[in-house]
């Protein structure tokens, strides 16, 4: 029974968490105004999230987790304009593309170094996103695919212009997909990606199938990603070939580098704390936000997460 008491301590939840997921799921009633960017809160946070199941827990570092995000993206959409606009059986599209590319592009990224792994997935994402532009009478190319309409969520909650249908419905996948991921990495197989993380060639030694796992926990986060890719298209009505960009994988591994890898709510936090602050800033110096920005991701890598939030400590353990 001692093996399993730090798994099951793990799995309890702490005071807080329930008072979280309330306060953030009674946000689009509380802020009406702000439902739009709640909404676009909670798919980056999924976002996030998935890449932090490889990143995080496996070390499997990536540049292009677009990739993912865009074909689940696309899928859901056209599944919507073309075949039955129903949006829980767009998002199950979506979701099932991203994951047989996930599945895919798991055996590319199995062998080799960091740099490699880096190497191929950005190209994995520069491949679809050419795709997407060659096959403009499919995706609309540069133009994006318009006329995405979907139907109501149950077939009884319509979108609405103010954007709180839609910020429920983000928010509470984000919720159902967190409490997945959470058992995942809190059970024996998150701990053998712990393992893999911290030392490939001893979880080998002990018997852990390190190829088979790596597979099975990229394929995943491919899922969740184009589970937040076809919220977007969902909850927007239009898809472009922005999903596909460089630009959105980097600003996820910004996320995590605010919010904390390997820890499942610092992707959450990590979107939620960046989005506001570009909000902020932006309507404070419109031109100049980027650089304030940056600045603030230097200090954060300079100075340290936990000694930026507390300034205090800043000068513990230097004596004169």
């Amino acid at each position: 029974m001692e093996p399993r008491t730090p798994l099951s301590r793990e799995r309890r939840w702490r005071w807080w968490e329930p008072v979280f997921w309330l306060l953030a799921l009674a946000a689009p009633l509380v802020l009406p105004g702000q439902a739009l960017i709640i909404n676009t809160m909670a798919i980056t946070a999924l976002f996030a999230l998935s890449l932090d199941l490889i990143l995080g827990y496996a070390g499997i570092v990536s540049l292009g987790h677009a990739a993912f995000f865009g074909l689940g993206g696309y899928a859901a959409a056209l599944f919507a304009k073309h075949v039955m606009p129903d949006p829980l059986v767009g998002l199950v599209v979506g979701m099932g593309a991203a994951t047989l590319l996930g599945a895919v592009a798991s055996l590319t990224i199995l062998r080799g170094t960091d740099l490699t792994r880096l190497m191929v997935t950005l190209g994995v994402g520069l491949v679809l996103l050419e795709l997407a532009n060659r096959f403009d009478a499919l995706t609309g190319g540069a133009d994006g695919l318009q006329g995405v309409v979907l139907g109501p969520v149950l077939g009884r909650f319509e979108f609405d212009l103010s954007g709180r249908t839609a910020a429920w419905y983000s928010l509470s996948l984000l919720l159902l997909f967190f409490l997945l991921a959470r058992r995942i990495v809190q059970s024996p197989f998150g701990a053998t990606l712990k393992a893999i993380r911290d030392n490939r060639l001893r979880a080998m030694a002990i018997g852990i199938p390190v190829t088979l796992r790596l597979a099975q926990v990229y394929t995943l986060a491919a899922a969740l990603a184009g589970a937040a890719g076809a919220l977007h298209t969902q909850t927007t009505g239009f898809a472009s070939l922005d999903l596909f960009e460089f630009h959105r994988s980097a600003d996820v591994l910004l996320i995590l580098v605010i919010g904390g890898v390997g820890w499942l709510y610092g992707g959450i936090l990590g979107a939620a704390g960046l989005m506001l602050l570009q909000d902020r800033i932006s309507s404070v110096t419109p031109q100049y936000w980027m650089f304030w920005i940056g600045l603030f991701l230097v200090l954060l890598v300079l100075i340290g997460r936990d000694r930026l939030l507390r300034p205090w400590t800043w000068f513990e353990g230097r004596n004169a």
